[in-house]
């Protein structure tokens, strides 16, 4: 879990030793040097201790939070512990003083935001160390100090520090990321979790709803039958119920069975209930993936054509067309003209699978056509852009 400043612990682990380090080092030089001032090998002495106190407390002052400081007090800050620590470089060339003048260019480069300004404040001590080795060197030339272009070298540090502070910021944008990929993963989840409840909620409404509203409409139907004495409708009303019932039975088996089965394919999932059906099945077109609503929705749609069919062309020949035009896909269930004599109409038709199979295809922008064929047979087609 992130703290309290936005980062994981272990996040800022790795970012203290980045920040702290070239203070630390800063303040070990500090107590160092003072001890080896004591030296006789001080060039210049009062005015290396001058510059010393100097340099030390500005080295000191980068312990303070950072943020605090404005950007431009911290550019002022950062050249002025700079120069001095360049200075004093070749005036306690026997002590740990020149590290003042490396420690001051990495702090430049760990510290600024602006890699401009860490860069001539890195050239800028670079350039007053060349020149304090010249001068020291002129005035005591015989003192053993350090060649003039090893000054350049103190401007190495800052890219050090500059690279550190990359790498930190690239640690702290990739925890940002994952975490939003995080929150990113959870939110689809939940959106996910929601879009499959409505779909459960919209399945038992086509099924459970229109079937009990039509069985409903029988028993009172029925009871009203019953009471002006006529027993033979109201037993009629009464097997339409029922039949209505042990129908919707089925669609629920067969809609729990549609839910759990989004691994396949359109077109393999019409396949087998073409098989299951003894039905025939052809696919034109190039066939391309559709989304678990569509699929689901032409699959339910072909199931009710074909119990359609069954039920009210006995005999007849069911055939199952898919198709895969350019900006949309298209389902068509056929059946000829009626052969065989069906059991008793004990349902009558109420309508409301046809009514549940435009609703479910409305949803996502399609339209479904129905009507009577040139061979007297019945079609019913489902268009869904995609």
């Amino acid at each position: 879990m992130a703290g309290p400043a936005g980062r994981t612990p272990a996040l800022r682990s790795e970012l203290l030793p980045d920040t702290m380090l070239p203070p630390l080092l800063a303040a070990v030089a500090i107590v160092v040097t003072s001890f080896e001032l004591s030296g006789d090998q001080i060039l210049f002495r009062p005015l290396a201790i001058t510059l010393f106190v100097l340099t030390a407390v500005l080295a000191l002052s980068t312990f303070v939070p950072w943020s605090r400081i404005a950007p431009g007090g911290q550019i002022a800050l950062l050249a002025g512990y700079g120069v001095s620590a360049a200075a004093l470089l070749p005036l306690a060339l026997s002590t740990l003083a020149p590290a003042f003048a490396f420690v001051a260019s990495a702090s430049a480069g760990a510290k600024l935001a602006s890699r401009r300004a860490a860069a001539v404040i890195a050239g800028a001590n670079a350039c007053a160390a060349v020149l304090a080795l010249l001068i020291v060197g002129w005035v005591s030339p015989g003192s053993g100090g350090w060649p003039w272009w090893l000054g350049f070298t103190v401007a190495f540090p800052a890219y050090i520090g500059m690279s550190r502070q990359d790498r930190a910021a690239a640690l702290v944008n990739a925890e940002r990321a994952a975490v939003e990929a995080q929150r990113a993963a959870a939110s689809e989840a939940r959106e996910a979790a929601l879009l499959e409840r409505n779909r459960i909620a919209r399945e038992l409404h086509d099924v459970l709803g229109h079937s009990l509203t039509g069985i409903a409409m029988q028993l009172d139907l029925a009871d009203a039958l019953a009471t002006k004495g006529r027993s033979d409708e109201a037993n009629t009303a009464v097997l339409r119920a029922r039949a209505i019932a042990v129908d919707s039975v089925t669609q629920m088996r067969e809609a729990v069975h549609a839910l759990r089965d989004d691994s396949r394919t359109l077109s393999e999932a019409l396949k087998t209930l073409a098989e299951k059906e003894s039905v025939s099945f052809t696919c034109t077109g190039e066939a391309r993936p559709t989304t678990p609503d569509v699929s689901h929705a032409l699959l339910r749609a072909t199931q009710e054509a074909l119990t359609n069919a069954a039920k009210h062309s006995p005999g007849s020949t069911r055939r199952i067309e898919l198709d895969y035009p350019t900006d949309a896909v298209q389902l068509t269930v056929t059946n000829t003209a009626a052969t065989g004599v069906g059991p008793p109409d004990v349902g009558g038709g109420t309508g409301l699978g046809l009514t549940a199979m435009r609703e479910r295809i409305a949803v996502l922008g399609g339209t479904v056509r129905t009507g009577p064929t040139e061979d007297g047979g019945w079609a019913v087609e489902a268009r869904i852009p995609g």
